[in-house]
């Protein structure tokens, strides 16, 4: 099955009451992992590349080949969205032209005018070729690609701004923050939350930083409107601890297994294994 954009996937887990997962990739398992899992589990997926992870994997346009290989080559038939994750204007505009299914600019750290001028651009763009796009207001907390936030909480009247120029998803900050979460972090802002939603109506929300996000908050985050929620760290350290257990046990030192094919093997487990637990939490199984 060809990539499709994220628009059906997320109207349906809005009106559903699910949410689908955009589980960010760097590199062959990864991808693989993520694919295969969606398929066996029947649910649709959202593959987030963020700007650092496309330039370490050689480009976009060597992305787009990678997974419309797979796709082709796994009989990939659940429906699979490639999406530009945290994109500023110029990256967004190259994953078009490389062959991206979905973008997202994030204007979060300009002025709401700037925000807004470059977010109409880019849906006229996206509107024309066919594909979703998601912005963004109010800041993550944590650090991505060298940009860092403090977790801030949108205002409900700017999101409202930047959906009605017709993006297709809004992430909006709500007190989450990539990476690992703090001790002594507050949790999510369910007011905030609940007066962006009110304010925007159908369009589903995006929630970034997805990793420690206790369940029930999670759940309570979908039933007020999330739709897409972003994992990535949580796979990261699920890789790197299966890695770390299979080197520690001296496993690469026995026969031929120092071959990355064995060697990555246990991280390739991990990441399926994080990924079905996401998308059971996320009530996106068998909604392909």
């Amino acid at each position: 099955m060809p990539l499709v954009n994220a628009k059906e996937m997320l109207t349906k887990a809005k009106a559903g009451h699910y949410a689908v997962g955009q589980f960010n990739i760097n590199n062959l398992e990864w991808t693989k992992a993520i694919l295969l899992t969606a398929q066996e589990l029947n649910s649709p997926v959202i593959l987030g590349v963020s700007e650092g992870a496309g330039k370490y994997m050689c480009g976009y346009t060597t992305i787009v080949g990678m997974v419309n290989g797979m796709l082709n080559e796994l009989n990939i038939t659940v429906p699979v969205a490639l999406h530009l994750d945290h994109g500023s204007y110029d990256g967004a505009k190259a994953c078009i032209e490389a062959g991206f299914s979905s973008v997202m600019f994030d204007g979060s750290h300009y002025a709401i005018e700037e925000n807004i001028a470059k977010t109409k651009e880019l849906v006229a763009i996206c509107e024309e070729k066919g594909l979703s796009l998601e912005a963004e207001v109010g800041s993550i907390g944590g650090e991505e690609d060298g940009v860092v936030g403090a977790g801030e909480c949108a205002d409900p009247d700017e999101c409202k701004m930047i959906a009605d120029l017709g993006v297709t998803m809004l992430a909006a900050g709500i007190g989450n923050i990539h990476g690992k979460y703090p001790e002594n972090w507050a949790g999510l802002s369910f007011d905030t939350l609940e007066a962006i939603s009110n304010k925007i109506g159908d369009m589903p929300l995006v929630l970034h930083g997805g990793t420690g996000i206790p369940e029930d908050m999670i759940k309570k985050a979908i039933s007020l409107g999330v739709s897409k929620i972003n994992v990535n760290t949580e796979c990261q350290l699920a890789f790197a601890a299966a890695t770390r257990e299979y080197v520690e046990a001296g496993k690469d030192l026995q026969g031929k297994g120092f071959d990355p094919r064995k060697l990555l093997a246990p991280g390739f487990e991990a990441i399926k294994a994080t990924v079905k637990e996401k998308m059971e939490l996320f009530g996106s199984v068998d909604k392909a």
